[in-house]
């Protein structure tokens, strides 16, 4: 416990409850805990207690978690950061790593991977602290050269060879003298054969090399003769190419150039994370296209029939305007079609509006949302596909519905999943129930979709939400849009679950959780 008492971590959220039960867990592991409820107070703590470590949400009021591991790296560079994020935040959390984060762990927090992080951070800390006292030990000793140091220095301590991050050294010639464990997994070149038989030329193309030495050259990057964050791509045993990135900084003895030490973080893991996140993103527009097939038909006879009001109306007018001027009980029924018209466009108009906002492709936006304004534009576009497949509607929601916050696309997506698959469940008719309700007990908005169909064989329940898995005939679905369903839902914090009706079909759930109550 007390091998932490010398470790002190700065505890940024916007959420009460995780400062509390963060708090008090790290604690009791023995750390040296300070607390703030948002970016601002959370710098000024900072600059205070002058931590080692600082845990900080990605999402906050006044300052968020990207500007705060701005200003901290600023100010402060040697403290390590460690992002909390939501899954949607995920491009974020990886903004956040290319900005020198130490790592990021998921809501809902997790102990493990807490320790972990913490575990990462501690070693990236220590490692870097030794490394600068090394830079330090070089300042002060102006009889020995920095080549002499690289050799005399035992690199091989513990915390250089554990290092997260590979780490290289070369000469002013830019031969490899120092390599830690890391680089060589990193490279799959053998020790032996980079120290002091490989240049940093077989690492990097020309063209590379180039682009580093200008940004070494520059003021940019980190300052004159250092490098920061530079993303570039690395060469392994096989020659294939890295993505990396890499800080670096010039070794100088009496202001000749004696050597490079180049830190190299290996990109391929947030790379394979931003196309997680693209496939995802791809799969919800794949699931919301399907669902627009099975709107088409219904949208079609419900944009037909008042098209088809609109051209006789249009007719009996242009009828009523060749006869002449008519008269006062012409000129009433003239403005009463004006009226039938001007309805039956607005109407039309709602509902391709409604089309186009649900199939746009747009990225995530999260905003107060009222639930019973949600579940209208849901039976607006499948109204009348309830009316062909002969199904009755009854809608329960009371007053005083507390709202959510989400975004109101995905969770439109939600809704319309479950009430295309109890109309699929009713092919010969029914009855569709949509129910909503405060849920004091757990701060939520529980919207329930019933029907009367078929149900869900007791086999089928434990895979329903399952990625693929379908209960429908082939050509009737892939599996797609239970899966879906679950994504957006935890996306949200949000549940979804089901259970058998009490007579027959199903009973679908949505847990959302309440703007201004989670």
């Amino acid at each position: 416990m007390n091998s932490f008492a010398t470790w002190t971590i700065v505890l940024i959220d916007d959420e009460n409850d995780i400062r509390e039960v963060v708090g008090i867990t790290l604690e009791d592991e023995g750390y040296n805990v300070h607390t703030a409820a948002d970016g601002r107070a959370g710098i000024q703590l900072v600059r205070e207690v002058k931590p080692q470590i600082v845990i900080t949400d990605i999402r906050m009021p006044v300052m968020d978690g990207l500007a705060v591991l701005e200003i901290v790296k600023q100010e402060r560079p040697e403290t390590e950061v460690i992002i909390i994020t939501a899954f949607a935040d995920i491009e974020l959390a990886i903004r956040a790593l290319q900005l020198d984060a130490s790592d990021f762990v998921t809501k809902p927090l997790n102990a493990e991977a807490l320790h972990l992080a913490l575990k990462r951070a501690i070693q990236r800390y220590t490692s870097r602290k030794q490394l600068k006292d090394y830079m330090t030990l070089l300042e002060r000793d102006k009889t020995i050269t920095a080549r002499e140091l690289l050799k005399s220095i035992n690199f091989q301590r513990n915390l250089i060879e554990n290092s997260m991050d590979a780490i290289v050294a070369c000469d002013s010639k830019g031969l490899i003298m120092m390599a830690n464990p890391s680089m060589v997994h990193l490279t799959g070149i053998a020790k032996d054969e980079l120290l002091q038989k490989t240049g940093i030329d077989n690492l990097f193309s020309k063209d590379e090399i180039r682009r580093m030495e200008q940004e070494l050259d520059s003021d940019d990057l980190g300052g004159k003769n250092c490098l920061s964050l530079f993303e570039t791509a690395l060469f392994d045993s096989k020659k294939r190419r890295i993505p990396v990135q890499v800080s670096a900084t010039r070794l100088f003895e009496q202001e000749h150039l004696e050597g490079l030490v180049l830190f190299i973080r290996d990109l391929r893991d947030f790379y394979r994370l931003e196309r997680a996140m693209e496939d995802q993103v791809r799969i919800l527009q794949q699931d919301k296209m399907v669902s627009l097939g099975r709107l088409a038909a219904s949208v079609v006879h419900e944009i037909n029939n008042p098209l088809s009001g609109i051209l006789n109306y249009v007719r009996l007018m242009k009828h009523t305007v060749e006869k002449g001027n008519p008269d006062p009980a012409r000129l009433e029924k003239f403005s009463r079609y004006l009226e039938i018209v001007d309805r039956e466009i607005s109407r039309c108009s709602h509902i391709t509006g409604n089309l186009l906002a649900y199939t746009r492709k747009s990225p995530p936006s999260f905003e107060t949302i009222a639930v019973d304004a949600l579940i209208d534009r849901c039976v607006l576009l499948c109204a009348h596909k309830l009316e062909l497949q002969k199904i009755g509607l009854q809608i329960n929601i009371p007053q005083g519905l507390w709202q959510v916050k989400g975004d109101f696309n995905q969770l439109q997506q939600c809704l319309l999943n479950l009430i295309f698959n109890a109309i699929d469940a009713m092919p010969g008719g029914g009855h569709l129930k949509l129910t909503a309700a405060n849920d004091s007990a757990s701060d939520c908005v529980l919207l329930d979709v019933e029907d009367t169909g078929r149900g869900i064989g007791d086999v089928d329940l434990p895979r329903i939400f399952d990625p693929f898995y379908t209960t429908k005939q082939e050509g009737y679905g892939v599996g797609l849009g239970l899966s879906t369903v679950k994504e957006i839902m935890h996306r949200h914090g949000g549940e979804v679950s089901i259970k058998k009706a009490d007579s027959s079909g199903a009973i679908f759930r949505l847990a959302l959780p309440a703007a201004g109550h989670a």
